[in-house]
């Protein structure tokens, strides 16, 4: 007895060493410093101060040249950039060619909600079109086609006379939240839009507007196939892609035939999805347990060199071929039902 006292109150020190350098190691989380209220940007008086540039004036003719009214221009508080407010003829204005599909739930809820106001007090951002006389939406999609099943002659816009904005605006819009499919979309749509207009500028230099290299590739898969399974694969892909350092004329094409090798990837586990089924498995969840099975690197801690996206779906797509299906026990479904419940994806198979 005498003993094991002595053992556990030899532990009890080493134990509190061990805890006081644990907490002298710890570094505490930096927080973020808020900015000095009033530190920011220009006063309410500067707004409408100064001349507008020529810049505002040509946009001014272009507003008039397509029948629409300058309601007066104005510095907007946070950067001082020259914003024009304009009335404009609702068929001289459309959303940008690249963004998502519209909602047609969501343009319809808004098109009831607006007469019970009886005002439209939201205007859309707008900037000039690239190949024609009128403007493009880059936020306001779903409140134009909203004033366009009312009826509405004209609509109010904030025009911007940079139409590069119109991409940042794209990857900050938050008027409806976007799904993955969506997100991915509108980005290769931006990438392609920017290739047509000969925009020399490489994939890191638009870390804002694409977000991650992901959705490039699987955007594209989504252009092949509308039902592709994009969440099942973010995972893999995103530890494997990373925006590069060339220009996007040289990129998509390379992520192009990436994002055929994902789509062969996924006709190989789709197959290995049917004789799940075949077996008598019967879930949600069958595709993504699948593509986590013929994962080459789920064992493979984050950090270090990042893997060769090629290379690791060439792997996928062997281990796919040969996957059994007598391997999948009922827990492995009930851990992927948890895993989605928590965060994860169950995609269409």
């Amino acid at each position: 007895m005498p003993r094991k006292k002595s053992e556990g109150s030899a532990a009890k020190p080493r134990a509190a060493k061990a805890k006081s350098a644990t907490t002298a190691t710890a570094k505490p989380r930096a927080r973020k410093k808020a900015a000095e209220a009033g530190s920011i940007g220009i006063t309410a008086s500067e707004c409408a101060s100064g001349s507008p540039p020529a810049a505002i004036g040509a946009l001014g003719d272009r507003i008039r040249g397509v029948g629409g009214a300058v309601l007066g221009s104005y510095r907007e508080p946070l950067g001082g950039h020259w914003v024009v407010l304009a009335a404009l003829p609702i068929e001289a204005i459309a959303p940008t060619p690249y963004q998502r599909e519209l909602s047609k739930t969501h343009a319809d809820r808004l098109a009831g909600v607006i007469p019970k106001v009886g005002r439209f007090l939201d205007p859309v951002v707008a900037v000039a079109a690239p190949d024609g006389p009128g403007f493009i939406t880059p936020n306001g999609m779903h409140r134009l086609a909203a004033m366009t099943t009312l009826g509405a002659k004209a609509i109010t816009a904030l025009v911007v006379p940079e139409p590069e904005v119109a991409f940042r605006i794209l990857a900050l819009n938050t008027e409806k939240a976007h799904n993955l499919r969506d997100k991915a979309l509108e980005v290769v749509r931006m990438a392609r839009a920017l290739v047509a207009a000969d925009d020399p500028r490489h994939e890191t230099a638009l870390a804002l507007e694409f977000e991650q290299a992901a959705f490039l590739t699987i955007g594209l898969c989504y252009e092949a196939n509308g039902r592709f399974s994009g969440g099942a694969y973010l995972p893999v892909v995103s530890r494997c892609d990373a925006l590069r350092d060339e220009p996007l004329a040289t990129t998509v094409p390379a992520r192009e035939a990436l994002a055929k090798q994902l789509l062969e990837v996924d006709v190989a586990v789709s197959a290995a999805v049917a004789r799940l089924k075949e077996s008598g498995f019967a879930s949600g969840y069958l595709k993504p347990i699948v593509v986590a099975r013929v994962n080459p690197i789920r064992f493979v801690k984050p950090g270090g060199e990042r893997p060769d996206l090629a290379k690791t779906l060439a792997k996928m797509l062997a281990a796919a071929a040969d996957f059994d299906p007598s391997k999948i026990k009922a827990a492995d479904l009930a851990v992927a039902a948890a895993a989605a419940a928590s965060g994860g994806s169950g995609d269409d198979e």
